[in-house]
């Protein structure tokens, strides 16, 4: 892993949404208990609802790889019931105090966009699950873009970068995030990856390859601070 002082300062820095921005358990275990419930009472789902660690350690895939994951044996009515209850439960949800965003995310959000650093948002979720967050916990404002795959319909991660890199005309960004998709993402697209192991949600191997790891979010500040200037 690299010295903070051999990193480049970015013109940018990407930011996945769950586990590393948002505390997702918040929202996502009450949504996820009351939509079994709404399953077996519909019909879609018999029996017991799934562990809730199987859930948390899809954070960061796509919504079809998670069900097919959660679900496996549903039926594929079923898993697009499970997509539109998941995403009507966690907006509801939104409205509770106790769905919340990690420790100095907001403040550090704001500092980083005093100095002039571009922010953005590029998350595997859908849309109006992505924007949702941003816009009840009050830091949209300091985004210039927030990407969804659910907006762009993006296969992978790596993809929604590169399409945000190019919208942007980015050379230079940090891509932070907590799971194996992030890494990939930034490295894919040649960029610096900072690796937040704050949420716990993956694996020992998860952030393998990040060129930076932090314990809490506020410690970009001092990464930013300790970075040389390209030249």
């Amino acid at each position: 892993m690299e010295n903070a002082a051999t990193l480049t300062k970015p013109d940018a820095m990407i930011f996945d949404m769950d586990g590393t921005l948002f505390q997702t358990e918040t929202l996502l275990l009450p949504a996820y208990h009351r939509l079994f419930d709404v399953l077996r009472e519909e019909g879609h789902y018999h029996g017991d609802t799934p562990d809730e660690g199987i859930i948390l350690s899809c954070l960061g895939m796509l919504l079809e790889d998670i069900w097919l994951k959660v679900i496996p044996d549903a039926t594929p009515q079923a898993r697009q019931r499970a997509d539109e209850l998941l995403l009507q439960l966690e907006l509801e949800g939104l409205r509770d105090e106790s769905a919340v965003l990690y420790p100095q995310v907001r403040e550090t959000l704001a500092d980083l966009h005093q100095r002039g650093v571009r922010l953005f948002v590029a998350s595997n979720g859908l849309e109006q699950y992505v924007k949702g967050i941003a816009e009840a916990r009050g830091i949209m404002q300091y985004f210039e873009g927030v990407y969804s795959a659910g907006e762009y319909e993006t296969a992978s991660k790596v993809d929604l970068v590169r399409l945000l890199l190019k919208r942007h005309n980015l050379k230079h960004a940090w891509m932070v995030g907590d799971r194996s998709s992030d890494v990939e993402a930034g490295k894919e697209n040649g960029q610096t990856v900072v690796g937040c192991s704050y949420a716990g949600f993956g694996l020992d191997q998860e952030l393998t390859g990040a060129d930076q790891i932090i314990t809490s979010f506020e410690q970009l500040l001092k990464l930013h601070d300790d970075t040389r200037i390209a030249t």
